[in-house]
This record gives structure tokens, C-alpha cells and sequence, in this order.
């Protein structure tokens, strides 16, 4: 009964504003752990002869080696992937072979490009309803072995394609960048610009070694004569060190037969591979078992927007979540937005008013690239830097 009042008190007033959210309470949902494999470039990079399982594989044993806890504590492990053939099958079976517990399960989740953050929230969720006390939430994209969502629209029934908003939902990530960029006037001096930045802060954090969170993946290379040899991955390699927004402007447009063709490979994010795991639980346990808290679990809100603008989803969800907490911008030392593309991360910054010096301190997708899925939860691991 005592935890039955508990939630009922949690969940009928919960606390908003800086103030109260600060407060410590034996109930808070928290992270003990953040980390990341090195994210590398899809078909050339230092995962590009991994398979997706094998990377899954690599990143639980890495989370295992990191989390400084027993791994038949966790009582549940949350999987986001956005490519999912066989992933329920590849996520079981990947943490029984990085030395998970039987008796620990395992679900898939998969919401796009947050499929990872909505692993958090899952685990996150699981904890504040009293079902477990720790969980482990995982995201794995290997973009190499998985082919892009761009390289085929699915076939849906003619009532759906026939909709004039419903067939929006397959066209190509490239068209929504360049509808964005039409429908809200912005540059391609302004979207060359912001990507520059992104690249110079991720290569200045990179030579400053800020990015404490990558932890050493195990991965695959094979040789010309198809040999197979187990490798060590550890850095990010997609980082153009030195451009500058003139170098960018030289690119060609990817889409030129969208809009204005202001999308490019240099303003865009790269297509990548790439793991990252958060652990989770209650602050009572988590000090029951001695374990550093990094960060307190608040919240999480979903928006829904139109399909052909979608990138600009953080101009509905930050203000959701800034109303659900009572907090407001200037509360907030910290944004981390996914930069899929500099049209809608531009748009982001300046609909919502953002002091661009507290945005993406160490650069983004655009620079380190985006394998759909785990960026999206990746953020947790930036904001500790």
C-alpha cells in the first residue's frame, strides 16, 4: 500500500519548475550509465565489414564491461532500431552472446528516428510504474549491412497513396529536407554555415578528447581475399576537420529535382553505423549499489506533424516538454537536436529561439553522422560533456 501511494502521489502532482525538478527523491528514475560505440562512416568506414548483429553483439559487451553492476540485475532490456529484419530475433540473441542472462527478456521498439529515445522512455516508464528497478535501453543501426529507408519506397494500397497526406509518409528524407527549406525560407548559405559549425565544434571536441563516452567496440575487417579479422573500434571518423562554409558551398545539390536543391552531402548528415547503450533505474538502488547518477530522467513528448516537413518535429516537442516540466528556454543550459538535415536544424534553432551557443556544443549528425536510430538517444551520452 505504501507503494501504491507513492505512484499515485508521483503521477497527480508531479513536480515542475527548475526548483522542483532538481529535487532529489528516492523514486527519481536515473542514469548510471551513457555510453557509445565510435560512430563510422556506412560502407567505408571501421564498422562497414560488421553485420548488425555483430555490432549489437560488440555493444553489449562493451555496456556489460562499463556498467559496474552485475548483469542479472537488469530485469529488462529495450532494443530501438529503425531496419528491422530480424531484429528481435538479432537483439536476443546478441545479448545471450555478449553474456546476458537468460532470464533477463528483451523487446525491440522502433519509432523512427527516436527508436532510441523511446527506448529510454520505455525503460524509464517500466521503473516509475514499479515493474522493474533497472533496465538497459540499447540502439544499434548498421546502415551498411541494412539497406537506406530511401532506397525503395514500400508498396502500400491505392487508398493510402491516393491520400493526400498519407502518401507522404514514403517519400524520400531528401524531399522533406527540401521542403523545409522552401516552406520556411531558409538558405543555402544559412544551411552551409550551420553545418560548418557542426563539423569544427565536433572536430575541436574530438582533439580536446571531450568525448569520454565513446567506449572500445568490437568489430569485423575483412581483407581483399575475404578473410575476416576482429578489430578494435574506437573513434568517430566522419568528421570533415577544417571545412568552412565555402567549402561546403562548392558541393552539388544531392536533390536537385526537389525545390530549390539547397540539400547536400556536406550540409546533410551522414549515412552511418553505429551502437549506444543507456542504464537505467531507480535513484534508491542506485545508491543502495554505489553507482555514479549522471543525469535525472524527467520526461519525454512525442509530436505529430505533417509527413513532408517532418524535420522540424523539435518545434513541437521541445515546448511540449518545456510545458509538461515548467520549465522555459532560458532554464535549459543544453539542446542537443538531431541535424538529419541543416534545413530543418536552422529552422529549429530559430523558431524556437535558441542561443546558438548552447546548441550542439560539440557538433551533431551533420558531422559525426546519423544511423537513424541510436543518434537519437546518442544525445543522452553528448549532454554529459
Amino acid at each position: 500500500m505504501d507503494r501504491l501511494r507513492q505512484l499515485t502521489s508521483h503521477f497527480s502532482s508531479s513536480p515542475k519548475g527548475l526548483a522542483a525538478l532538481s529535487k532529489k527523491s528516492p523514486d527519481d528514475v536515473v542514469i548510471t550509465m551513457a555510453v557509445r560505440s565510435a560512430l563510422t562512416k556506412a560502407k567505408k568506414g571501421g564498422f562497414k565489414d560488421t553485420r548488425s548483429d555483430e555490432l549489437l553483439t560488440g555493444m553489449f559487451k562493451a555496456a556489460i564491461a562499463k556498467m559496474q553492476i552485475d548483469p542479472a540485475l537488469i530485469q529488462d532490456i529495450c532494443v530501438g532500431t529503425v531496419l528491422p529484419p530480424g531484429a528481435p530475433y538479432e537483439a536476443r540473441s546478441a545479448a545471450l552472446a555478449a553474456g546476458i542472462p537468460q532470464t533477463t527478456p528483451v523487446q525491440v521498439i522502433n519509432r523512427f528516428c527516436s527508436s532510441g529515445l523511446m527506448a529510454v522512455t520505455t525503460v524509464a516508464n517500466q521503473i516509475r510504474v514499479g515493474q522493474i528497478d533497472i533496465g538497459l535501453a540499447v540502439g544499434v543501426e548498421s546502415m551498411t549491412t541494412k539497406s537506406s529507408p530511401d532506397s525503395g519506397s514500400p508498396k502500400l494500397s491505392d487508398d493510402i497513396m491516393g491520400h493526400d497526406v498519407a502518401k507522404d509518409c514514403v517519400q524520400p528524407m531528401g524531399w522533406t529536407s527540401e521542403n523545409v527549406a522552401q516552406d520556411f525560407n531558409v538558405s543555402r548559405e544559412d544551411m552551409d554555415q550551420f553545418a560548418a559549425l557542426s563539423h569544427q565544434r565536433a572536430s575541436e571536441a574530438q582533439r580536446t578528447g571531450k568525448f569520454t563516452e565513446i567506449v572500445p567496440v568490437e568489430g569485423f575487417s575483412k581483407s581483399a581475399s575475404g578473410e575476416r579479422t576482429r578489430i578494435i573500434v574506437d573513434k568517430d571518423d566522419g568528421i570533415r576537420h577544417d571545412t568552412t562554409p565555402a567549402a561546403l558551398g562548392k558541393i552539388r545539390s544531392a536533390f536537385p529535382q526537389w525545390g530549390g536543391g539547397k540539400t547536400t552531402g556536406g550540409n546533410a548528415s551522414q549515412i552511418t553505423d553505429g551502437a549506444a547503450a543507456v542504464l537505467l533505474m531507480r535513484r534508491k538502488k542506485a545508491e543502495e549499489l554505489g553507482l555514479p547518477i549522471l543525469a535525472k530522467y524527467v520526461t519525454t513528448s512525442v509530436a505529430g506533424l505533417a509527413p513532408r516537413i517532418m524535420g522540424i518535429g523539435p518545434t513541437y516537442a521541445i515546448p511540449m516538454a518545456l510545458e509538461q516540466t515548467g520549465l522555459t528556454i532560458e532554464d535549459v543550459d543544453l539542446f542537443e537536436i538531431n541535424e538529419a538535415f541543416a534545413s530543418m536544424y536552422v529552422y529549429s534553432v530559430r523558431k524556437l529561439g535558441l542561443d546558438i551557443e548552447k546548441v550542439n556544443v560539440n557538433g551533431g549528425a551533420i558531422a559525426f553522422g546519423h544511423p537513424l536510430d541510436k543518434y537519437s538517444f546518442q544525445l543522452f551520452a553528448y549532454t554529459r560533456c
